[in-house]
């Protein structure tokens, strides 16, 4: 192996070679060659992430605290248009998931990203892109901890503390508390890693789900009139549910970290992570929306735990959501460290390293293999980012308590950035010489339609701020 010169971002941008290796005629599920059978030098470099590790970590990215809002954004569109939402929201984030692989696939090696992505198609827009990537993660990551800091108090106050351990009832000493967990899995380095952690966190989620079927079963439940349940109903707060709808399966600052990670990354395996993450939650959005509605009909509150008794089966349901929630805290600051480093690069005109042309020896014969676009996260980067994102996160959480009007404003930009703009604008932009098929069509409405959720979400937030 040749050694490594450094190369300037203009540079960067020819290197990162553009190559159709897959058919963009495969079904979603079809099968698909694969990028993953380069031999590693080092057997610590090699790929180790499963189907079923990506599929765990995909799923507790998307399900979140949002889904306990569920019910009552079905409430504020009806029962049959809500559960449509549902499917269309997770049809849509499905469609930006497999467009970004199909980019990704056009990446040598396993450097996928939305800066390398963006190199190839917009590169003097790369800095913006990554910026809204690391906003979006950063709100959200802050959202976390303030739900940590309201459950746990309500958590504590169950067990009736007196007030000389009044503390205990206080939000921030829970956050500190929680961060202390929290920060040894901020400084994973692969995202695979937080496997065990994401199944903990789901195992928390399904308990969640028992306690929505439980109570809609219980026949002790007294049951909402007629009056309340709606098949299609547009009240007066369906463009406030109606983000809820939209950003429910947003994982997609994750998706290229999978593509890079997984043992065999073909479009086949590829696309069976995004088929079964989405798929799986879909119908826990679907049960905990539909079966949360039908319970308590048009009066379910914005939150379906608090619509409970304030026993322990419920005192465990929070602790469950908190666990939740600090599990996927170092799944939104993953994506952030990375794109908080590729702006830095940009901002700092860092060299970045390209390895020259390799030889492989193959049946004797020598083949020269295209160049790669190789990266990663220095060390003084990586422990210098990390703290600042943990310390950051920490102090805005301690000090406010509601990001309700930052997270939205976020979420209507960033969101619908990274879930729909960014991967029908990407695929157009790579395939714009190829000839028009359905793929394209769907690329091409994608990006339209995100530009429709960003104008209604922005207008509804500007109006309710004024």
């Amino acid at each position: 192996m040749s050694q490594y010169t450094p190369v300037n971002d203009e540079e960067l941008a020819q290197t990162v070679e553009v190559e159709p290796r897959h058919s963009d005629a495969s079904p979603l599920l079809g099968q698909g060659s694969s990028s993953s059978q380069k031999a590693f030098p080092f057997a610590e470099d090699a790929p180790t992430a499963t189907v079923l590790s990506s599929c765990i970590n995909l799923a507790n990215t998307i399900l979140g605290a949002g889904m306990f809002a569920m019910p009552s954004a079905i409430a504020s569109v009806g029962l049959l248009f809500g559960s449509g939402l549902i499917g269309l929201s997770g049809f849509a984030s499905g469609l930006g998931l497999y467009l970004l692989a199909r980019c990704a696939s056009h990446v040598e090696g396993r450097n996928a990203s939305f800066n390398t992505i963006s190199l190839l198609s917009y590169p003097n827009a790369a800095i913006w892109f990554d910026l809204a990537i690391a906003i979006k993660c950063f709100g959200v990551s802050i959202s976390y901890l303030i739900v940590i800091g309201d459950l746990m108090p309500e958590v504590m106050g169950w067990f009736g503390i007196s007030p000389s351990h009044s503390f205990l009832l206080d939000r921030r000493f829970w956050i500190t508390i929680f961060m202390l967990f929290i920060i040894p899995l901020a400084f994973l380095r692969k995202l695979d890693s937080l496997r065990y952690t994401s199944f903990v966190a789901l195992s928390a989620v399904l308990y969640l789900i028992v306690i929505v079927i439980y109570h809609y079963l219980d026949p002790e439940q007294p049951s909402p009139p007629p009056e309340d349940i709606h098949l299609i109903n547009f009240g007066g707060m369906f463009l406030s549910r109606f983000p809820i709808f939209v950003f429910a399966f947003t994982c997609h600052q994750n998706i290229f970290t999978v593509y890079n990670e997984l043992r065999d990354n073909s479009d086949r395996q590829v696309n069976s992570v995004i088929f079964y993450s989405i798929g799986a939650s879909f119908l826990v959005y679907q049960v905990v929306g539909v079966l949360g509605y039908l319970t308590f009909g048009d009066h379910v509150l914005g939150n379906i735990i608090k619509m409970y008794d304030n026993g322990v089966v419920l005192t465990i349901g929070r602790f469950a959501l908190v666990i939740l929630v600090m599990f996927s805290y170092p799944l939104q600051a993953h994506p952030c460290r990375a794109s908080i480093d590729k702006v830095m690069n940009v901002l700092f005109n860092t060299n970045l390293e390209v390895p020259q042309f390799e030889e492989e020896e193959e049946d004797g014969k020598s083949d020269t293999l295209a160049r790669k676009h190789v990266y990663e996260i220095s060390n003084y980067r990586f422990f210098t980012i990390t703290p600042l994102i943990i310390v950051s996160t920490y102090l805005i959480a301690i000090s406010v308590s509601q990001l309700d009007l930052v997270l939205a404003f976020v979420g209507s930009t960033g969101s619908t950035a990274i879930s729909f703009i960014l991967p029908g604008l990407f695929y157009s932009k790579i395939h714009q010489n190829d000839p028009w098929n359905i793929t394209r069509v769907a690329a091409a409405v994608l990006f339209v339609y995100g530009i429709g959720v960003m104008t209604i979400c922005l207008s509804y937030n500007i109006y309710h701020l004024f």
